[in-house]
């Protein structure tokens, strides 16, 4: 799958023009070139602060934000680099708790492309290289790195000696790189397992955890897995975490969905079971209402975007584009809309995702499907994604833009103040923050 990205600045530009004329473009798992690339610029990814490594299907990002939070309110400056962007590239690389300027991302990317032009790293590889790379010269007290594709493959995964490593949620995504069992999925992502390094996890069934039991194993890691080695519960209107250091009554997360608990609890875990850095119960609390993470179940109040909506409408944002995520956002809005409130979701999607799987969640629900393309992007055609609202039991109206199915939507009269949910893809999600002028900062 290829990477884009555009910039409004005329150096990272250039820098991102020269980078897809000379990658493959499109990601291509292993070590080899991205180990090439870095001893090119002098292996800045064995000069890090600690590292707190993040893989998962679905819930890295949110983890990494909880990380980020809980770090930074216990008063450490943070490194953070996650993928991928939604309106700027700058957002995958956060120097010390900024993103990355514009000046000195176009400075590493053109000193990174300067030496390895003829390796033919990945845009994901040289982008990586370039964080590594600021990250080794800035100061800072840790780093917070997310896995891009997989884990045991990942160009992250040359990080040697993470402080501690972490799995989300783990469901079929990627299959084209990752295979279509869940059992493979699991070892490829607890191939960040490293020696000496805690590995933490959610709760996983049987078959999916005996494969993370052997990479641990084989990597000399101890694995300390939800439900076992520690509790996270957020049933009750607070967060309820407790391991072998204790409990701790903590508010429930700012970020919306049940499922933001575990990502949560994931992070608090990883923050508990390492010795490098103090992060007292206070900052874990504060954390829950710092942490950020844009199109994860987002609501979109100001901007012109919502204003096209009747007053009382809610206008809703979310990235997830797989099986797992179609659970969790149905199940989040089967809670929250009431009955005979409209429920409208505006679904675009790549065509190399599981529209079917997304779908199916929402049967029953009688939300109202608006196909939408995704643009500059190969996606399922609108006809496509129509056919499978109505295999799922969906009806299906025509989409169009954004803007033409929101304004469908507002001019309907049976229900004046319905839920909306734009969904199905980042890159949509991206394009939507763009147009309503509120992108991640």
């Amino acid at each position: 799958m290829a990477d884009h990205a555009v910039s409004s600045d005329p150096a990272v530009q250039a820098q991102l023009d020269r980078l897809w004329s000379l990658s493959p473009g499109a990601d291509i798992l292993g070590l080899e070139r991205i180990t090439a690339l870095l001893a090119r610029i002098g292996d800045p990814h064995r000069s890090l602060p600690p590292v707190f490594h993040v893989a998962g299907t679905n819930g890295k990002g949110s983890t990494c934000s909880f990380l980020r939070a809980g770090l930074e309110a216990a008063g450490f400056k943070v490194h953070v680099y996650t993928s991928p962007h939604l309106v700027r590239f700058n957002e995958r690389i956060r120097i010390a708790g900024s993103l990355i300027d514009d000046a000195l991302l176009a400075a590493l990317l053109a000193e990174v492309l300067d030496v390895g032009a003829d390796i033919g790293a990945s845009f994901f590889e040289v982008t990586t290289a370039a964080a590594f790379l600021a990250f080794a010269r800035i100061p800072a007290d840790a780093c917070v790195i997310e896995v891009g594709l997989g884990g045991r493959l990942d160009a992250t995964n040359v990080i040697e000696h993470p402080l501690v490593c972490g799995i989300a949620q783990l469901g079929l995504d990627h299959q084209q790189f990752l295979g279509d069992r869940i059992e493979t999925i699991a070892a490829e992502k607890a191939g960040i397992a490293k020696a000496g390094a805690p590995l933490v996890t959610l709760d996983y069934p049987a078959r999916v955890a005996a494969p993370i039991d052997r990479a641990a194993e084989a990597a000399g890691a101890i694995r300390l897995a939800a439900g076992r080695d520690w509790s996270v519960d957020g049933t009750r209107g607070r967060l309820a975490y407790r391991d072998s250091a204790g409990a701790l009554d903590l508010p429930l997360p700012r970020l919306a969905g049940a499922h933001q608990a575990d990502n949560a609890g994931l992070a608090i875990a990883m923050l508990r079971h390492q010795q490098a850095l103090a992060v007292p119960p206070a900052a874990l609390r504060a954390a829950m209402g710092w942490a950020e993470w844009p199109a994860r179940l987002q609501r979109i109040e100001r901007g012109p975007l919502p204003t096209l909506l009747a007053p009382g409408s809610e206008l809703w944002l979310d990235g997830g584009h797989n099986p797992a995520a179609g659970r969790v956002i149905a199940e989040y809005f089967r809670l929250r809309v009431a009955p005979g409130r409209r429920f409208h979701i505006l679904l675009g999607m790549l065509d190399n995702k599981d529209l079917a799987g997304f779908l199916e969640p929402f049967a029953g629900s009688g939300a109202i499907i608006h196909p939408l393309p995704v643009a500059g992007h190969a996606h399922h055609s609108p006809a496509a994604i129509a056919a499978a609202a109505n295999r799922a039991g969906l009806a299906a109206r025509a989409g169009g833009s954004v803007e033409q199915a929101l304004g469908a939507v507002a001019s309907e009269h049976d229900d004046p103040a319905p839920v909306v949910l734009i969904a199905g893809s980042l890159y949509l999600a991206g394009t939507v923050l763009a147009a309503n002028g509120s992108p991640p900062a």
